[in-house]
C-alpha cells in the first residue's frame, strides 16, 4: 500500500455529504486515503476511483463497493457511461502530485533527489520533462516557465537551458539545478519548485485535463450533487473557482439571447476551505491546499 497522508480528509469527505446508497467518484485515488473514508460511509453505494499511475492502481485495496479505473480523469464521463453510473451523487478531486510520487526519486518529480528528469504521472506516456528540456525551442521553454510556473527570469532560464544542451543533453535533476540556480534571484528552493511545477504541468497537460474534467463533472452530477476540489497552486485554483462560480473556467457568465443566465452551482463556501494549523504542522504538503465546494443546481 502506498503511504500517503490525505489532505483535508474529513473536511472533503464531509463536504460530499455521502449517502450510504449513493454513487461517488474519487478522480485521484493516489494512496487511497480519501477513497477509504468514502467507502467507510457506503453500504450499498458505489465508489468509482480513477488513477493513471500504475503504482497507485497496483497497490490499491479491493472492496466490493469500489470500481478502480486505471485512466486519467479526463475520461470521467466515458467510463461512467461504460459502467452505467450516470448521474453521480458527488465527485472529489485532490489535484497535484501524490506524496508517493514526490518521494520516489526515479519518478523525477522532486528537486530533493538526483535522478532522471521524468515527471510522468502515467509512465506509459510518451512525453517526459527530459524531452521538453532538450527539444523545445527557447521561446517554447520560456512560455512553459512563465505560464505554468510564473517563474521569474523565465527568458534567461530558457536561454541558459538551450546553451547548456548545445554542449550536452540535460538528463538529470542535478544538471537542471546547476543551470537554474545561478538564474534565481530569490529563495532557490521556491524557485526550483516553480520550475519543476511548470515542467510537470506541461508533461501531464494538467490544466487542459482539469478543464475537461470540470466540464464533464457538471454533465455527470445529479442535481444536488457535490463537486469537491482541492487545489495546490493558483493556476488550478483559479480555474476551479471560476468554474464553480460561473460554470465556465474563464469566469465569464454565459447568457442566452435574452441576456438571461443560470448559474450551475450553489457555492457551499464563498471562500476556500483551508487546512488547520495542526494539519499543516503534521503534513507540510497541506500548506498550499485550497478546497472549493459546489452543489449542482436543479434547472427548472
Amino acid at each position: 500500500m502506498i503511504s500517503h497522508d490525505p489532505v483535508l480528509l474529513q473536511e472533503s469527505v464531509d463536504a460530499l455529504q455521502v449517502k450510504p446508497d449513493g454513487i461517488y467518484v474519487d478522480v485521484t485515488y493516489g494512496g487511497g486515503g480519501h477513497s477509504r473514508e468514502i467507502l467507510k460511509r457506503l453500504t450499498t453505494g458505489k465508489l468509482v476511483a480513477f488513477d493513471q499511475d500504475s503504482d497507485a492502481v497496483n497497490s490499491a485495496e479491493s472492496s466490493d463497493n469500489l470500481i478502480l479505473i486505471h485512466q486519467n480523469f479526463r475520461h470521467l464521463k466515458r467510463y461512467l457511461q461504460l459502467y452505467d453510473l450516470i448521474p453521480v451523487d458527488g465527485i472529489l478531486a485532490d489535484l497535484g502530485v501524490s506524496s508517493h510520487q514526490l518521494d520516489t526519486p526515479e519518478r523525477g518529480f522532486s528537486h530533493r533527489f538526483d535522478a532522471s528528469i521524468d515527471m510522468r504521472m502515467d509512465v506509459s506516456g510518451s512525453l517526459t520533462a527530459r524531452e521538453i528540456l532538450n527539444q523545445y525551442s527557447e521561446k517554447e521553454l520560456q512560455n512553459v516557465f512563465q505560464e505554468y510556473g510564473e517563474v521569474e527570469n523565465a527568458k534567461t532560464l530558457a536561454k541558459k537551458i538551450v546553451e547548456a544542451r548545445s554542449v550536452q543533453k540535460i538528463e538529470t535533476i542535478d544538471e537542471l539545478k546547476k543551470i537554474a540556480e545561478p538564474v534565481s534571484r530569490s529563495n532557490i528552493h521556491k524557485y526550483l519548485s516553480k520550475v519543476f511545477q511548470a515542467l510537470r504541468i506541461e508533461v501531464n497537460q494538467e490544466l487542459n485535463v482539469l478543464k475537461e474534467f470540470l466540464q464533464q463533472s457538471l454533465e455527470v452530477l445529479k442535481p444536488g450533487g457535490r463537486l469537491v476540489v482541492i487545489a495546490y497552486h493558483s493556476l488550478e485554483d483559479r480555474l476551479v473557482k471560476n468554474f464553480i462560480k460561473t460554470g465556465n473556467v474563464t469566469g465569464e457568465i454565459e447568457r442566452d439571447f435574452y441576456g438571461k443566465y443560470t448559474l450551475p452551482f450553489k457555492l457551499i463556501s464563498k471562500k476556500p476551505i483551508l487546512p488547520s494549523e495542526a494539519e499543516i504542522k503534521r503534513n507540510t504538503r497541506a500548506r498550499s491546499a485550497k478546497m472549493r465546494v459546489g452543489e449542482k443546481v436543479e434547472v427548472v
